[in-house]
């Protein structure tokens, strides 16, 4: 009920922003589009509602395994909280473990959580290093997320081939140079 009562509600409001910026929202392409956007916005921000021992489930196995595991290209979708304008691009990821691994799937479960939110890119970056260093406690986390934003494209400085890349280390990736080397290497785009 709570979720219906939701939607009904951004639906109203973003009639009303239609109003405000000067269009009819009662002509034919219009009429539907509050509802339409209000189901947008609950889905791109459904990570409010999500956590990561919730996604990441019983998932966790202990293995021995202490070499490094990469899972690179995870798609990244947001939404940037200053202007709600999208930004989007690819995340990668690589932890060595400390006699827990979990599940590859739950890589990206872990990278929407925090990407359908309303986000800063640097924030999302280290949000999903501290959850996979929590769920895990390994001997090391790397994260590098690269991303076109479209605040930046569409509108302000309007550059259209900008691209933002944040990188958060934790442990081995940040003390260990070598192995800080190896994780940006095998990240690199090919």
């Amino acid at each position: 009920m709570e979720e219906a009562v939701s939607e009904e509600r951004l639906s109203r409001l973003v009639r009303e922003q239609l109003e405000l910026i000067g269009e009819d929202p009662d002509r034919e392409g219009l009429v539907r589009t509050p509802a339409r956007v209000a189901s947008a916005l609950e889905f791109l921000t459904r990570g409010y509602g999500q956590t990561v021992e919730e996604v990441i489930g019983t998932a966790i196995f202990e293995e021995p395994h202490d070499s490094m595991v990469i899972v690179k290209d995870i798609e990244v979708y947001s939404l940037c909280e200053h202007h709600m304008l999208p930004f989007f691009g690819k995340a990668h990821i690589a932890y060595i473990p400390n006699g827990r691994i979990v599940g590859i799937s739950k890589f990206p479960r872990i990278v929407d959580v925090f990407a359908r939110r309303l986000q800063l890119q640097e924030r999302l970056t280290e949000q999903i290093a501290q959850a996979i260093e929590d769920a895990l406690n390994p001997q090391g986390v790397g994260v590098v997320v690269e991303a076109i934003h479209l605040c930046m494209m569409m509108r302000g400085v309007e550059k259209q081939n900008s691209k933002t890349i944040t990188s958060a280390v934790r442990g081995l990736f940040r003390r260990d140079h070598r192995t800080r080397e190896e994780f940006l290497r095998l990240t690199r785009s090919d």
